[in-house]
């Protein structure tokens, strides 16, 4: 057995017993103290192949998450999606998401909450929207940006909610993506990495306590600027609430 074999099959029987499999970094620390005799160069080149040239059973659901393919099935971290109270709802979120965009991600002058189907389009509304405004006091000017966010609840349904997201374009500069961080890891992985291709900002949060939603931020959303006629088309029944 060459040694890039041994490494395989240590890394198949550490991995077949864990569901939720093993990342990068644990996994060769693992594989360094049980092959000792094995130098950590050949360790961290078997690993980093991409096509698992010498693995039988392992596969990667996401990046730098390797895992045994009997836990396939399962993917990932279905195992630590909580069962949401039917008390809580999406609603629940949207005044406390409004405040995290203007006060902690200072994205906004002003966030309200929508939702519904204020818009009464089928491209959706978005459930909070928020303007960014040039204050009297800023020394520099700037344009006014419109801001939308998605908030989704049912980890089940992410890749609406991406869509969703996506629509928002339309008349938003900026458009955000609110997920649970309960979701399957590579759901999230995913997702994040969709949402940097189309410039959609990624925020994860706590769905199971609407007065701690702990936001937490992977990643920005991108400026691109809409299509004014749509902004107006859109902007014009929430005029008064959101600029005034």
């Amino acid at each position: 057995m060459t040694k890039r074999e041994k490494i395989a099959n240590k890394a198949t029987e550490l991995l077949a017993n864990e569901p939720n499999g093993i990342r990068y970094s644990i996994l060769a620390r693992l594989l360094i103290e049980e092959l000792p005799d094995i130098a950590n160069n050949t360790i961290h080149g078997t690993l980093c192949n991409p096509e698992l040239k010498y693995f039988k059973n392992v596969f990667k659901p996401e990046k730098g998450l390797f895992m045994h393919v009997k836990f396939r099935e399962t993917d990932s971290a279905s195992s630590q999606i909580p069962v949401v109270s039917r008390a809580i709802r999406e609603e629940d979120f949207y005044e406390s998401f409004a405040i995290y965009l203007v006060s902690d991600l200072e994205e906004c002058t002003k966030a309200i909450e929508l939702g519904g189907n204020k818009f009464k389009e089928k491209w959706g509304t978005p459930d909070v929207i928020g303007v960014k405004k040039a204050r009297p006091s800023d020394i520099i000017s700037f344009e006014t940006e419109i801001v939308s966010a998605e908030i989704k609840l049912d980890t089940n349904n992410l890749i609406t909610a991406f869509g969703q997201a996506c629509s928002y374009k339309l008349f938003s500069h900026k458009s955000y993506l609110v997920i649970p961080k309960q979701s399957r890891n590579a759901d999230i992985s995913r997702l994040d990495s969709l949402c940097i291709i189309f410039g959609i900002g990624l925020i994860l949060y706590d769905c199971t306590d609407p007065q701690n939603p702990n936001y937490e931020i992977k990643s920005r959303s991108s400026v691109i600027p809409p299509d004014m006629f749509y902004v107006n088309r859109y902007i014009k029944d929430i005029a008064d609430e959101l600029l005034g």
